[in-house]
């Protein structure tokens, strides 16, 4: 995919960009309201992946019928790279859930934890799908903005509602709510850094160690400085879940910024104020593979671009994508 087919922020602005802040004559913020800024612009790419995942949707290359109650008015229509972009990501991660969902085991129950879920609807497509899969326990974390917002979206909508068996309960800041089978969990990955080498922070206790588990991080640990997204693939992966217990990890994110397409989307990114911090020290397939290896993924490691896995779409599919709008190549 041609990088001249990336839209350039800068260049769609109205009038000349200025940056983030509080504008002149403002006292400078210190240290922590600097960092509350800063989360406030990764916490709201949330609603953007929600819009691009609706336009998607509404173009025809995703089936979700929950994308909509996610979105905030009536969302864009996205350009049809994004749109690609999209189905692509989406559908690549499906087929790996739906690999570890159906594959036989002896376990009565199996486990995904979602970090930085926001608004994803994969849950909820998963319980919708007939026949249901094998058995399985559904934990999303995420800043409490995000979580709030989800569950109150849960909580208006009977749809949704009705695919949570049995009864919720809220914390009481609205902030987590718990069930047997699914959870949404506040809570800041960035404090696993600082949690002691034996303890497990209280949010996060209830999690059953003992079940098969998928890890998924879907453009989440990529925000994070290199210390703490190390630090969270560590708590789960060799403190958290002991060595007898199936673990199994799906990571995307963002590679390759030099070319010219990710130095257009690294710049587009930048003029919203977001940094994408992990992406230096993981910029490539060997590197990303390397990492993965220190923290025990030996085995089953299938590192792919996201032209690879286009080129593993069926050509039928592949036609009926193609029909839906045009992409230059």
């Amino acid at each position: 995919m041609a990088a001249p087919q990336i839209p350039n922020l800068n260049t769609l602005r109205r009038g000349p960009g200025r940056p983030l802040g509080r504008g002149r004559g403002a006292p400078p913020l210190n240290d922590k309201e600097d960092q509350a800024v800063k989360d406030k612009v990764v916490q709201q790419t949330d609603q953007d992946a929600s819009v691009s995942r609706l336009s998607a949707v509404e173009v025809g290359y995703l089936d979700d019928p929950f994308a909509k109650l996610f979105v905030a008015g009536s969302g864009q229509r996205r350009f049809p790279i994004i749109n690609r972009g999209t189905y692509v990501r989406t559908t690549a991660i499906d087929n790996l859930v739906d690999t570890f969902l159906s594959s036989p085991c002896s376990f009565p129950r199996k486990q995904i934890i979602s970090l930085g879920a926001g608004s994803d609807t994969r849950f909820f497509r998963l319980r919708s799908k007939n026949p249901p899969f094998y058995p399985f326990t559904y934990h999303e974390l995420d800043f409490p903005s995000n979580t709030v917002q989800k569950i109150s979206t849960i909580t208006r909508s009977p749809v949704l509602r009705s695919l949570i068996p049995g009864e919720i309960a809220l914390s009481e800041d609205l902030t987590s709510l718990s069930n047997p089978c699914y959870s949404v969990i506040s809570f800041d990955l960035r404090t696993l850094l600082n949690t002691s080498a034996s303890a497990v922070p209280p949010a996060i206790s209830h999690i059953d160690t003992s079940l098969p588990t998928l890890l998924i991080s879907e453009c989440c640990l990529i925000y994070l400085t290199p210390a703490h997204a190390d630090s969270t693939i560590a708590f789960f992966a060799q403190r958290l879940f002991p060595p007898t217990t199936p673990l199994a990890l799906i990571l995307y994110e963002p590679i390759n910024p030099h070319t010219p397409f990710g130095q257009v989307m690294v710049s587009n990114l930048a003029a919203r104020g977001i940094v994408l911090q992990t992406l230096k020290k993981y910029g490539s397939l060997e590197a990303q593979r390397e990492r993965l290896k220190v923290y025990g993924f030996q085995e089953g490691q299938r590192v792919r671009t996201v032209d690879e896995l286009w080129e593993g779409v069926s050509e039928r599919e592949k036609e009926r994508v193609a029909g839906l709008e045009m992409v230059d190549e």
